[in-house]
């Protein structure tokens, strides 16, 4: 009607009688209240308000059209907008941040944001939809998300260079001498360990545990300064080893290796930046 200014011309463009159009701009107009169309002239008119719809209703059009298109498009727009995703401390301290830096490179238009936290606090998270995708490093059973194998992650015993563990294979025993020093409950490489220690028949309160300090960061800060030793992902002390500024040591029967877990909420359908991360982070670690 905007446009053709006659209810005639209009029923001609839509294809069907004028009445019809007539009856439609009145149903209109009772359910918004206002007046659209000023009849009083030789053509009809758009009120203030009937401009205002007119306008708003060009702006759904040309919405619809923009994301009809984006949806033809699939996989072939670059990536744009923002990616979410979260990790406890291991993987997210040193893998993950290195992988996401080299994802948004490659993808310039996407904001990455990473969020780290420890195992439990991720996956209630994830499972709260708080975050698309996370990162763990054990696989805490939670209604309400998935968890899927990663990567796989040794997990080593570190001391600072020139202890007496450095480069030896120790026995169980020997650690209770030590100040074994641990991250706090929740963390994976934490669950990892009293597992095992459960199966050979211990507990990780025999080993003497003297100081718990939070999240990799903080123990690993404790180690370098000589304050103690302490069971840590490999992957997140590989220049420490490199350059001497940690040590390695083995424990006799204990074999710690894990996998590290991609969780995602139940039912959640992937959106295309999480799918092509994933597939670029597959291809990397390899």
């Amino acid at each position: 009607m905007v446009e053709r200014k006659s209810f005639s011309q209009a029923a001609e463009r839509l294809g069907v009688t004028q009445p019809a159009v007539s009856l439609q701009v009145r149903a209109l107009e009772r359910r918004l209240g206002t007046q659209l169309l000023d009849r009083s002239g030789r053509r009809v008119e758009p009120t203030e308000a009937g401009l205002r719809l007119y306008r708003g209703a060009q702006r759904l059009l040309a919405l619809e059209e923009q994301v009809v298109a984006e949806v033809a498009l699939g996989g072939a727009e670059e990536l744009a907008g923002s990616f979410e995703i979260g990790a406890s401390t291991g993987p997210g301290g040193i893998v993950l941040s290195q992988l996401l830096c080299e994802f948004q490179s490659a993808h310039p238009a996407l904001h990455v944001t990473l969020w780290v936290f420890d195992t439990q606090t991720i996956v209630e998270r994830v499972a709260a939809r708080a975050l698309e995708l996370g990162v763990v490093g054990a696989a805490r059973r939670h209604r309400g998300v998935a968890f899927e194998p990663f990567f796989r992650d040794p997990v080593v015993l570190v001391c600072p260079p020139g202890h007496r563990f450095a480069g030896r294979t120790v026995a169980l025993d020997e650690l209770r001498a030590e100040g074994l020093i641990v991250m706090q409950e929740g963390a994976g490489v934490r669950q990892l360990l009293e597992d095992e220690l459960r199966r050979g028949g211990a507990r990780l309160r025999d080993l003497g545990v003297r100081i718990e300090l939070g999240l990799q960061e903080s123990v690993l800060s404790a180690v370098r300064g000589g304050y103690g030793v302490t069971f840590i992902s490999r992957r997140s002390v590989e220049a420490d080893l490199a350059a001497g500024t940690l040590a390695e040591a083995r424990v006799e029967g204990l074999e710690l290796e894990r996998n590290v877990y991609l969780v995602r909420a139940t039912g959640r359908v992937e959106t295309r930046a999480a799918r092509a991360f994933l597939d670029f982070a597959r291809r990397r670690l390899a």
